[in-house]
C-alpha cells in the first residue's frame, strides 16, 4: 500500500506548494447569507442585432462593491465561445442601485454596461442601447448522474465509511481533506463540488482544493470563475497543462467532474506506458487522453509516483470546498 500521510504533515506542504496567499475576507457557504453583490455575479447572455449573433459576459465580484467584467463574442465557454476570441474586459463598482461597467476602445470611445436586476444593458458610445443580456444559470449536464453497475459509492451523504479524515457537514455534505481507504489503478470517477464564495481573495487563496487521482495527480479545483484557465486554475491538471476551456461555473454553484484515468503500467520496474487522463468538467470535454509524467506526481501529492495502486484524495488547503455525489468503477 502507498505510504499516506497525515493530515497535520500534509497541510503545510499543500500550502506552501500552491501558493497560498493570506486570506484577505469573508468566506461564504450559503448563496442566502452571501449578500448582493453575490447576487450580481454570474454569466449573462443575450443577442445582437437582427442576425441574432449570440453575446456574453461573465460578471466576478471583486468584494466591496467592486467586479470586474469579461465580454464574451459567441457565447459562454462551452456554449459559442471560441478559443481565439477577443475579449473585451472591463472594471465595475456600484452606483446606486446598479452596477456600472465602463470601457474605453481604442479609437477613444466608451463602452458602458449596467446591470440591475439581472439584465446587462449594454450602451455604445453614442450612449444608445446596444444590447440586452439577462442573467443564465447553467447546469451540469451530469449533475446527479447515477452509478453504473460495477460502480463502487464513495460518497452519497449517507457515511463517510469510504473516507479516512473526512468529516460530514450538518446538511450531509464531505468537507474537504479525505483520502478514500480504497485504492484504484484504472478507474473512472464522477464527483460534485462546491466552492465556497471568497470575494476580497484571489489565487491560490480563493475557494482552493483540487482532487488528487491515485493521490498523485492533481485536477485544480478552485474558484476561477472568469480568468484565462492556467495550470494552476479550475480544471487545470496541476503545473502541468492548463484546461482547453476554462468551464469555472461561479462559486456556490454545484459543479461536476467526469474523470476517466489510466495509470501507469510497469515491466520488470521500468516503467512500460505513464498514465493517462481525460476530464469533463461540467460537461465539457477539457483534457482529452492527456498523458502524466510516470517518474513524477504533482506537487504537493501524499503519493509518490509508482506502480502501486493509490486513493482518491480531497486536498484540505484552507477552504472551506464541499463535495457530493461521488463514486469510482474500475476499469
Amino acid at each position: 500500500m502507498p505510504r499516506l500521510f497525515s493530515f497535520r504533515l500534509v497541510l503545510p506542504l499543500l500550502l506552501l506548494g500552491c501558493g497560498s496567499n493570506l486570506l484577505a475576507g469573508p468566506t461564504f457557504t450559503d448563496p442566502k447569507e452571501a449578500g448582493e453583490d453575490y447576487d450580481a455575479q454570474g454569466e449573462y447572455q443575450g443577442y445582437l442585432g437582427p442576425d441574432k449573433v449570440k453575446i456574453a459576459a461573465q460578471v466576478i465580484a471583486k468584494g466591496k462593491g467592486k467586479f470586474h467584467a469579461v465580454g464574451m463574442p459567441g457565447g459562454l465557454p462551452g456554449d459559442g465561445l471560441k478559443p481565439d476570441e477577443k475579449k473585451l474586459e472591463a472594471d465595475g463598482e456600484r452606483e446606486g442601485e446598479m452596477i456600472v461597467f465602463r470601457h474605453t476602445t481604442e479609437d477613444g470611445g466608451e463602452v458602458r454596461a449596467e446591470i440591475k436586476d439581472g439584465i446587462m444593458n449594454v450602451y455604445g458610445g453614442d450612449n444608445q442601447l446596444v444590447v440586452e443580456l439577462s442573467k443564465v444559470f447553467r447546469e451540469s449536464e451530469t449533475m446527479g448522474a447515477k452509478p453504473p453497475a460495477g460502480a463502487v459509492v464513495l460518497f452519497d451523504g449517507s457515511s463517510l465509511d469510504a473516507w479516512m479524515n473526512a468529516k460530514m457537514t450538518e446538511d450531509g455534505l464531505m468537507e474537504q481533506g479525505a483520502t478514500s481507504k480504497q485504492l484504484f489503478d484504472d478507474h473512472s470517477i464522477h464527483i460534485e463540488f462546491l466552492l465556497p464564495f471568497m470575494p476580497e481573495d484571489s489565487g491560490q487563496a480563493r475557494g482552493n482544493s483540487g482532487l488528487y487521482l491515485q493521490g498523485r495527480y492533481e485536477v485544480q479545483m478552485l474558484d476561477s470563475f472568469g480568468l484565462s484557465g492556467e495550470n494552476n486554475e479550475c480544471g487545470g491538471l496541476y503545473t502541468l497543462k492548463k484546461p482547453d476551456v476554462n468551464m469555472c461555473y461561479p462559486p456556490l454553484r454545484w459543479q461536476t467532474y467526469d474523470i476517466d484515468f489510466t495509470a501507469a503500467k510497469y515491466e520488470d520496474g521500468k516503467v512500460k506506458s505513464s498514465p493517462r487522463v481525460t476530464v469533463k468538467q461540467n460537461g465539457v470535454l477539457i483534457h482529452d487522453n492527456v498523458e502524466l509524467p510516470a517518474d513524477k506526481n504533482t506537487r504537493a501529492a501524499p503519493v509518490q509516483a509508482g506502480p502501486e495502486p493509490g486513493p482518491v484524495y480531497l486536498q484540505n488547503h484552507g477552504n472551506p470546498v464541499r463535495y457530493r455525489n461521488i463514486w469510482a468503477k474500475a476499469k
